[in-house]
Order: C-alpha cells, then sequence, then structure tokens
C-alpha cells in the first residue's frame, strides 16, 4: 500500500467516522452497506479537494460553492428524500425502516431544478413581520432548524451545516 492511498483510507476512515457520530447523534443513520458509504465518503473528499466543499458525489456541482448550497452534504434534499424514499439521493444516509431492514433502498429521482431558495421577503406583509422582529430570523436549509439572532451559529446544532447553509427567514 503507497503512502498515498494509506492517506486516503485513513482520510476516509476519519471522515466516515465523525459523519456517523454526527449523524447518529443528530438521529440520522449512515448507510449500513459500511463499504458502499466510506466509498460515498471518499467521494465527498474528491470534491472537497477539488471544490472546497463537500459536493455530494452522485451530482455535478459546478464549483461555484453559492450555486452548489444545495447539494453540499449533507444535502438540502436529503430528509425529504429519507421520508419519501427511506435513502437520500446517493445513499449515504438512510432512514429507520432500511436500518431496521423492513425496507429496501432503490434508486430515487432527482429532486428536479437545484435552485436557489431567496432570502427577501415577497409581501408586503412579510417586510411588516420583518420589521417588527427585534433580531432575524435565520433557518438552516438542509434541517430546518430555526433561530432568532443577529448572525446565523457557525454550526447547525441539530444537523452540523455550516453557517453558508442557513438563510434569512424572516
Amino acid at each position: 500500500m503507497t503512502e498515498q492511498t494509506s492517506t486516503n483510507a485513513q482520510e476516509v476512515n476519519t471522515t466516515y467516522n465523525r459523519l456517523k457520530v454526527d449523524a447518529e447523534s443528530a438521529g440520522y443513520d449512515l448507510n449500513p452497506d459500511v463499504d458502499f458509504a466510506r466509498e460515498l465518503v471518499a467521494g465527498l473528499l474528491v470534491n472537497e479537494k477539488r471544490y472546497g466543499y463537500q459536493a455530494c458525489p452522485c451530482r455535478l456541482a459546478s464549483g461555484i460553492k453559492p450555486d452548489d448550497l444545495d447539494i453540499i452534504c449533507p444535502c438540502d434534499y436529503r430528509d425529504a428524500d429519507l421520508l419519501d424514499y427511506g435513502t437520500c439521493y446517493c445513499g449515504l444516509y438512510v432512514s429507520k425502516a432500511v436500518m431496521d431492514g423492513e425496507k429496501k433502498t432503490a434508486p430515487i429521482p432527482e429532486r428536479g431544478a437545484r435552485v436557489a431558495v431567496g432570502t427577501k421577503p415577497k409581501t408586503k406583509k412579510a417586510h411588516a413581520v420583518r420589521a417588527q422582529l427585534p433580531l432575524p430570523i435565520w433557518r438552516c436549509r438542509v434541517c430546518g432548524y430555526l433561530c432568532a439572532r443577529e448572525q446565523p451559529p457557525e454550526t447547525c446544532p441539530t444537523c452540523k451545516a455550516k453557517r453558508d447553509r442557513f438563510e434569512r427567514f424572516l
């Protein structure tokens, strides 16, 4: 085994273990096929080296982070995919039913065109509500966590998504 292969395997194992702990602490499960899950983690690491962020290895990233925020792992579609199909698009995350062997995984469709969610209020009423709040409300685009503060948190306390995955909700 070459030094680079060993380092990559070590990096994959370290990242896999961190993702597993983070997922479980937030109530999620990684795919029980550990070899498959580690292959996906290796793809995340390749994309991190390529783009500077862990874009889903099963989707085509643009390399422009603001355009790819919806597909940075964990992606914006994970929870809906878990609910509807028992697995996320790439298969890294699975539902409890899949973990318990009650449901089998199968390929799932892409959630459609990737369009960034706007953060500006679209109605006069939304402007009025925003003006009355003492602090802005921030929403995690991955899990829906809401918080009222001047700036979004560095890391979502629920799903561990980074600050750039938050949008101004109100």
